[in-house]
């Protein structure tokens, strides 16, 4: 019992030669190497090669810059199918990892900077991570306390992030920082904030491992940073303005994220339909039940609901339609399909009984890594702190 292929829930329309590059690539990959690389805790060095020899790793990177020039709708179509195809979170973490420090340097870094490091990054050479998240300051970025202190021709950096993906391979990190005190002479509490492209691997700073339930193949990380010097030259845009310049990001972030959500949930969808149709219990196909069959048509529909939102949030972005707009629509896609591919995978799991539990069905390993989206880049309780608010025009409520 399979689902058609006409009706599997699908969130862009006439990129199917994208799509076809994609599950080629996956087709290399089966379900045994994500579980050892997970085992292993091993970046699946393999895999992220041929996405960057392929070109998807820089596809939404101007042509001028040496990318592809892609639509987010493209590049959505792309991560779906690296969602759909088995890695879960770890494949597409592997591919997407890059876009946000990509996208900063080429919209906000120096000509200089750009001519630094730019080419390493488009090559996949120069990996560089992300840090934002601190032990006392998620949700509420505006209370990082990590510091960068002018000093001549350097700023000096001290502080710590958490959270850290590819820390432990990353060459660079993209670090938000404080140049001012929170709420500095009555500037606003976002303000002060500035994005410093910083070292890694030098001896001021620190990096630890975090251990996790899941997702293991790609690396998080505690990471402390003890009087580091950074050349001012590698400051990306303008001091203080680093928390706009995330916001301009974030919601590319959401609707890429929301396609990814929904391949996962198909593959999940799939791996349970095909397990009702063919499982026996009581001289029936559990399909049959409709204690079953109900909580997977259900999830269908919230799948197909959620892909309809990616599709609409990203043809606004496309658009260019008000930033307003788009923030209502990849937060609403982000919300829709965050929380349709984790039911999925419950429901998944519930479908296969026991069985959900045994490594070689895969099925617990995308239920563990789907669970976080939920939570990040932003819970959605915030999501709906930011609909009531900004949509439903309700008072602000923390």
């Amino acid at each position: 019992m399979t689902i058609k292929q006409e009706h599997l829930p699908i969130t862009t329309l006439g990129h199917d030669d994208i799509r076809d590059a994609v599950k080629a690539i996956n087709a290399k990959y089966p379900l045994e190497y994500w579980s050892e690389k997970e085992e292993r805790q091993e970046f699946p060095e393999e895999y992220y090669r041929d996405f960057v020899e392929s070109g998807f790793t820089t596809m939404t990177v101007p042509e001028q810059y040496g990318g592809g020039g892609a639509s987010i709708s493209q590049a959505a179509a792309m991560l779906e199918e690296v969602g759909a195809g088995g890695g879960a979170t770890a494949a597409c973490s592997t591919v997407h990892s890059s876009h946000i420090a990509l996208g900063s340097i080429i919209k906000y870094g120096s000509r200089e900077l750009q001519d630094k490091y730019l080419e390493r990054m488009v090559a996949g050479d120069l990996v560089v991570s992300f840090g934002v998240t601190e032990p006392d300051a998620g949700t509420d970025t505006s209370r990082i306390k990590t510091t960068a202190v002018r000093q001549g021709d350097h700023y000096i950096v001290n502080g710590q992030k958490v959270w850290n993906s590819h820390a432990q391979r990353a060459e660079k990190c993209l670090l938000l920082c404080r140049t001012t005190s929170r709420g500095e002479d009555g500037a606003e509490q976002t303000s002060g904030m500035s994005m410093l492209l910083v070292d890694l691997k030098v001896p001021q700073v620190t990096i630890k491992k975090i251990a996790k339930l899941g997702r293991n193949a790609v690396d998080s990380n505690e990471v402390w940073f003890d009087n580091l010097p950074v050349p001012a030259s590698d400051l990306v845009g303008e001091e203080g303005q680093g928390f706009r310049q995330i916001l301009a990001s974030v919601n590319s972030e959401r609707i890429l994220l929301a396609a990814e959500c929904v391949g996962m949930g198909r593959w999940c969808l799939e791996r349970g339909v095909d397990y009702a149709g063919e499982r026996v219990v009581f001289g029936r196909t559990i399909g049959k039940n409709q204690s079953v069959q109900h909580p997977l048509a259900d999830s269908y529909i919230q799948l197909s609901a959620a892909a309809l939102a990616v599709r609409e949030a990203a043809a606004a972005y496309d658009a260019g339609a008000p930033a307003k707009e788009i923030g209502r629509l990849a937060n609403m896609a982000k919300y829709l399909a965050s929380e349709a591919a984790f039911r999925t995978a419950d429901a998944v799991m519930q479908v296969h009984g026991g069985y959900s539990f045994a490594t070689e069905y895969h099925i617990g390993r995308h239920w563990i890594e789907l669970r976080p989206h939920r939570i990040a880049p932003v819970n959605n309780q915030m999501v709906l702190n930011f609909i009531g608010e900004k949509v439903l025009g309700l008072e602000k409520s923390y």
